[in-house]
């Protein structure tokens, strides 16, 4: 189905792509439903994919998304190590079937995006059907994977440690070599995965971005409060409270900014991979005595939760320095700054980019205290703060909207297809 806000006109004759992404069916991710869903199909381009089921699924299945046609495979969704083995398992032997699709398609390209084992069919597709390859690395999971098996509480260590070998050897020295073109989440991801030996010139940096309606207004930098009562002074986190964000640092600020503020409350939008995430932060809130100024919400449907985005002061992206997330683009950044919001975010290579090009808020060192004044300078100065929403809401339409990224690819994609118009 075309998307009803896509108007323009195609940069090139058709595409046919066919997709083997690690997303399931059916997607979420506005990268996917949106820059893809969206933007480039409903520009005439025919996007098909092989996809995974979410839910509980014993028999694949055939169904119609985006114009195009999806074929969802089997999957396993219980907890137990063996059937975690089996849902891998399923994914591979279903991705097979793009040796089918391509044989049968006449597809332009082959797109895999974060899968390892499933990108060795799409090279040897390649080899044998002259389709060019794309890969699109939205994430780096071989270092990830090595990381985690060196976390305390990580659950099967050993297995971790395999895979993150296994596919980074496979990443670097197979993948990418033969991909015609690579698609990665930052100018830093493109830094780093060029300094594994690929070719600069043959990579797209595509950063996260939000969907934004064409001429509408600037969101409010303040409305009136309907979930967050008047008059507390409001900083908010939205996104993942998975240990590996060490999520306590945004605790010991609040309890920094208090000194300063006592009347302020954080609220925590959001969830962790399991509870054990969470009592974390509770612990520590706990500890420091700032048990009631926190407030953890849940996880909330996207646009539930940007409602309590719109009825913040201050909404801060923290970011634990580590090389795995500097290579990162967050979205909650361009997801503040869209509702209008002052921001505050750490020294992270995307967020010190945004920060210094919107001028939105405040990027500063990740440090408690640093943190902390920042946040108190923009509730102490509310005509600032909407300064700077209305700064960054003004850059994210011009830089971060997917219409406009949407280009970027789309011209790409042409590229690829060898049908740019000339």
């Amino acid at each position: 189905m075309q998307s009803e806000q896509t108007t323009r006109p195609a940069a090139c004759e058709p595409v046919k792509l066919l997709i083997v992404s690690s997303d399931t069916w059916k997607p979420f991710r506005v990268d996917v439903t949106v820059l893809f869903g969206e933007e480039i199909a409903g520009r005439g381009h025919q996007l098909d994919w092989i996809l995974q089921s979410e839910d509980a699924c014993d028999k694949a299945f055939e169904t119609q998304w985006g114009g195009g046609t999806v074929w969802v495979g089997r999957t396993d969704v219980r907890d137990s190590l063996l059937a975690r083995i089996r849902k891998h398992t399923l994914g591979i032997l279903h991705d097979l079937t793009l040796f089918k699709r391509v044989r049968q398609g006449d597809y332009d390209a082959v797109e895999v995006k974060d899968k390892f084992i499933s990108g060795i069919w799409a090279v040897l597709a390649k080899k044998l059907y002259k389709v060019r390859f794309i890969y699109w690395l939205s994430y780096p999971f071989p270092e990830d994977y090595l990381y985690r098996a060196g976390e305390p509480g990580t659950r099967w260590p050993l297995l971790y440690r395999i895979r993150g070998r296994v596919f980074h050897i496979l990443l670097y020295r197979f993948l990418l070599p033969n991909a015609d073109h690579v698609f990665v989440q930052s100018e830093q991801m493109k830094k780093d995965v060029a300094a594994q030996g690929i070719d600069p010139a043959c990579m797209t940096a595509v950063p996260m971005g939000i969907r934004v309606e064409p001429d509408a207004p600037a969101p409010a930098p303040r409305v009136e409060r309907q979930l967050i009562p008047a008059g507390e002074k409001v900083i908010l986190y939205l996104g993942t409270l998975h240990k590996v964000r060490r999520m306590d640092f945004v605790i010991r600020v609040l309890a920094r900014v208090l000194e300063q503020e006592p009347g302020a409350k954080l609220y925590l939008i959001g969830k962790g991979v399991d509870d054990s995430d969470e009592q974390v932060l509770i612990d520590e809130a706990a500890r420091l005595g700032v048990s009631d100024s926190l407030v953890m919400v849940g996880q909330l449907p996207q646009a539930e939760a940007l409602k309590y985005v719109r009825e913040a002061d201050v909404c801060v992206s923290p970011f634990f320095p580590t090389p795995i997330l500097n290579s990162t683009s967050p979205t909650k950044l361009v997801e503040y700054m869209a509702m209008s919001k002052a921001v505050v975010a750490n020294d992270h290579p995307e967020q010190r980019l945004m920060i210094e090009e919107s001028r939105a808020g405040y990027c500063v060192p990740y440090e408690e205290q640093a943190f902390a004044d920042a946040i108190v300078k923009i509730l102490r100065d509310p005509q600032e703060a909407d300064a700077m929403g209305l700064r960054g809401y003004d850059y994210v339409v011009a830089r971060r909207s997917y219409r406009v990224i949407a280009d970027a690819v789309e011209k790409q994609l042409c590229e690829i297809a060898g049908k740019t118009k000339h």
